[in-house]
């Protein structure tokens, strides 16, 4: 890449987790010395930070697919901005990270204009709509992986693909991949985490089941303290708020590994925080809540894979029991619980192979991978 040329890359963005990735890409080109790349785009706030000139403030209204419909105006009219921005504007390459569903209307636009688009966080195809690959080979032109099977999947499919490691592990200062030990565990004092999720709709359908299993938990071992993660300061206030008669908790301001590695056990909503709370190899139970007709018209017959988490995906097994979606009682999340609670060898033994499993995702620095590559495909 030409260092003394000016090149432009806009970022589309959607979800805090996606807003976070692109921050440490956006820091990493920064690192490189690329100061001659303009980034530009729509996102949040760590990226705004990093030096990234938002044309909108996108993240805190990512949703899932069952809720969806409720924000299609909003991202219609999102789309029609950015549609004007890369007619009106000289760029260079496209990086669309994750939601699938907005981005790959903004690569199809990108591909139009003849821009170059780069996949970051490659769309679970492998576990749904397999029959898109077609599609994202058309919309395309380098994808970045974050697990390491995903490489082999999409490049058999004829997909530019490279596995850049996990960037939620990259920013981790505390120390990560050692097993906690449970020698000296008393259940009657356990320190449980709670990870309700960074969407809002998250928060209103498994905040509150949460806190009732904590109170059942408490209800069994007084002793019983609780940390719930917020993604930040507004999720917070909506977490306390919504607090239930009875249930006292202690905060976190955006600490998923933090609170994992001094919790004993962890529920947590499915998504890319169960690999953080792997990382620190704290078990968990995995929870997901979804509308029951549609789970049982679409959900069930869509999804591929034997296992719905990321953890148990890449274990090939069940190493955190899944309650996804989770409808209505929460007796059989408390019995799991239990059990794991009663047997302090078992949870030493699971600590060990959560961290075994995440051992492979931090082998690379995915924002110094993901740099790189831009910088090849601005070349």
């Amino acid at each position: 890449m030409d260092r003394n040329k000016k090149y432009r890359v806009f970022i589309s963005v959607a979800e805090p987790s996606a807003d976070a990735h692109c921050a440490n890409l956006i820091n990493a080109l920064r690192k490189a010395g690329y100061d001659n790349i303009e980034v530009v785009g729509v996102g949040g706030p760590q990226m705004a930070q990093a030096g990234c000139e938002l044309l909108e403030a996108t993240v805190g209204r990512a949703v899932m697919i069952y809720n969806a419909f409720t924000q299609v105006g909003y991202y219609y009219r999102l789309l029609g901005r950015i549609k004007r921005y890369l007619k009106g504007n000289k760029v260079d390459l496209v990086v669309v990270c994750d939601s699938p569903s907005f981005n790959w209307h903004v690569a199809k636009f990108a591909k139009k204009l003849g821009v170059k688009t780069l996949f970051y966080v490659a769309p679970q195809l492998w576990a749904w709509a397999g029959w898109r690959i077609g599609k994202l080979r058309r919309l395309c032109d380098k994808l970045c992986c974050l697990l390491p099977f995903e490489e082999d999947w999409f490049g058999g499919r004829g997909i530019d693909v490279e596995f850049v490691g996990n960037p939620m592990l990259d920013a981790i200062q505390i120390e990560w991949g050692r097993a906690k030990q449970y020698a000296d565990f008393n259940p009657a004092n356990v320190r449980l985490g709670l990870m309700p999720g960074s969407r809002d709709t998250e928060l209103k359908t498994l905040w509150q089941p949460m806190q009732r299993v904590a109170l059942r938990i408490k209800d069994k071992h007084p002793g019983a303290t609780f940390v719930a993660v917020a993604v930040d300061e507004r999720r917070r206030r909506a977490l306390e708020e919504s607090q239930i008669p009875g249930f006292e908790c202690e905060y976190a301001i955006d600490a998923v590994c933090q609170t994992a590695n001094v919790v004993d056990f962890a529920i947590v909503a499915s998504g890319s925080a169960t690999l953080e709370v792997a990382a620190m190899g704290c078990p968990m139970v995995i929870m997901y809540q979804s509308s029951r007709i549609l789970w049982h018209l679409v959900g069930w017959w869509l999804i591929k894979t034997e296992y719905l988490s990321l953890v148990n995906i890449l274990a090939g097994k069940e190493l955190a029991p899944e309650f996804m979606p989770y409808f209505t009682s929460i007796e059989p999340i408390v019995e799991s619980i239990g059990h794991f609670l009663r047997d302090k060898d078992k949870l030493a033994q699971l600590s060990r192979e959560l961290t075994e499993l995440t051992k492979p995702l931090a082998e690379k620095k995915a924002g110094e991978e993901v740099a790189r590559i831009v910088a090849e495909m601005l070349d």
